[in-house]
């Protein structure tokens, strides 16, 4: 069951950053392989740790199409909705990128700078396909890769057997964990390659793991070397990520999942046990909490998580989560659960409230989340499908410094100056940097700007 506790009595451990677990040393090795060894340490952690190791890697594209037609006549409404998901997300990225304006201006006579944005060469996304395939992550990846204007945008997911390999592979009783099927044809997800198709990714490519990380950041003879990784993985993927940061960049390193919900009177307990439990069921390691100043309205949520569970598919894992991190927490006052949100600075904030002043005021105090979520029909689960909102968000605390993924991560934003030659404005900015030259005792600098005068 769900602890409720009173705002004085939260530890501090409860602000600490989580994550998946320590450095994994065998993450290491297996970056280390790839950059020396590329394609053929691919094919050896594939058949190490897939279902599957294909002879080659990149998934053809009439693959691709054929896998987004299935969908669109076996599950019309399943391709509908990746549509519509995908529809939003690039008009909510499109407006993203409008927004980064590139300028240039005149400073001082005759001294222009500016600034412009420009999009990355090649992207990398990694979407996994572990218990649950997650086809949304293609669209929040792929889709603000491709309205920032990026030219190669790739894919990699495990790989998955290939039809045409199927009936050799259960012949063999390969083709499942443990007893990988060598040497087919390059095959995935189906609902991941449709959806890749759908997005507008340039190439997939059936590789997984830590392995399809530093493929994507070194390069291998078949995986171009992408600028940038994005995308959310296991313990090991999110290890290789923190390891290739720096060589390429990323979007970020996430720890468990999270939700945080501030709730007034007027909030419905059944609505607001839904929102808990659907991101309790993310993993054991999720954490989900509710604050409020209603005890009433905390015992009922309580109640309702419990019954919610009895017929949840999911539940293991979200009782798992609940009973080791969830938490419903008595406030004074929701301005204070309003600060304890900021304090935790969660990946989702939900304000479960009524419009009105109370409203506003909560909104005005909270400034440290990933996205926010505002009013009873707000639902976080709109902004993970179909909202428009990317959920790749910043988890574990740094919401408290950096936001989620969107059109930024694909785009440098860098500086131009143009100086007009005996101007007013270059002659005095060549003074200056004469007289900062001479006193950091950089006499080659000094020299550069005085030479102009």
């Amino acid at each position: 069951m769900i602890k409720i506790i009173e705002s004085k009595d939260i530890e501090d451990s409860f602000y600490e950053g989580r994550d998946f677990g320590q450095s994994i040393e065998i993450v290491k090795d297996v970056l280390k392989d790839v950059r020396e060894n590329k394609d053929a340490a691919l094919k050896k952690y594939g058949a190490k740790f897939d279902v599957s190791s294909p002879v080659s890697f990149e998934i053809p594209e009439q693959e691709l199409k054929a896998a987004a037609e299935k969908m669109k006549k076996e599950s019309p409404k399943l391709y509908d909705s990746l549509c519509y998901s995908h529809e939003l997300a690039f008009r909510f990225a499109k407006k993203q990128r409008e927004s980064f304006n590139d300028f240039e201006v005149e400073l001082e006579p005759g001294v222009f700078t500016g600034q412009k944005n420009i999009p990355v060469d090649c992207a990398g996304a990694y979407v996994p396909a572990g218990r649950f395939p997650l086809l949304s992550s293609v669209i929040m990846t792929v889709t603000p890769a491709v309205a920032a204007g990026v030219k190669e945008v790739i894919l990699c997911t495990p790989p998955r057997v290939h039809p045409d390999d199927k009936a050799a592979a259960e012949k063999q009783g390969l083709g499942i964990p443990g007893k990988p099927f060598t040497g087919g044809k390059p095959y995935a997800d189906e609902g991941i390659m449709a959806a890749a198709y759908i997005c507008g990714a340039t190439k997939v490519f059936a590789a997984g793991g830590a392995q399809a990380i530093g493929a994507m950041a070194f390069g291998t003879e078949s995986i171009p070397r992408t600028n940038v990784i994005v995308g959310p993985g296991n313990k090991f993927v999110a290890e290789a990520k923190r390891l290739v940061y720096g060589t390429v960049g990323i979007d970020m390193l996430a720890g468990p999942t999270e939700v945080f919900v501030i709730a007034d009177s007027s909030a419905r307990p059944d609505w607001v046990a839904a929102d808990l439990l659907a991101q309790a069921e993310h993993d054991v390691v999720a954490q989900p909490v509710l604050a409020t100043n209603d005890r009433e309205l905390a015992l009922k949520v309580q109640a309702e998580i419990e019954k919610q569970l009895e017929s949840l598919p999911t539940k293991a894992t979200a009782r798992e989560s609940i009973e080791a991190f969830g938490k419903i927490i008595i406030a004074s006052s929701l301005e204070e659960a309003a600060e304890i949100a900021n304090k935790k600075a969660p990946e989702h904030l939900e304000l479960a409230m009524s419009d009105g002043p109370e409203m506003e005021k909560v909104k005005a105090i909270v400034h440290n989340y990933g996205s926010l979520f505002i009013g009873h029909g707000s639902a976080e689960v709109f902004g993970d499908y179909a909202a428009g909102l990317n959920h790749t968000l910043p988890t574990s605390g740094s919401a408290r410094f950096t936001g989620g993924l969107s059109v930024r991560c694909f785009i440098k934003t860098v500086t131009t100056l143009r100086a007009k030659e005996g101007s007013s404005g270059a002659i005095k900015s060549a003074e200056a940097a004469g007289q900062l030259g001479d006193a950091e005792g950089l006499a080659g600098h000094a020299r550069a700007a005085r030479i102009r005068l």
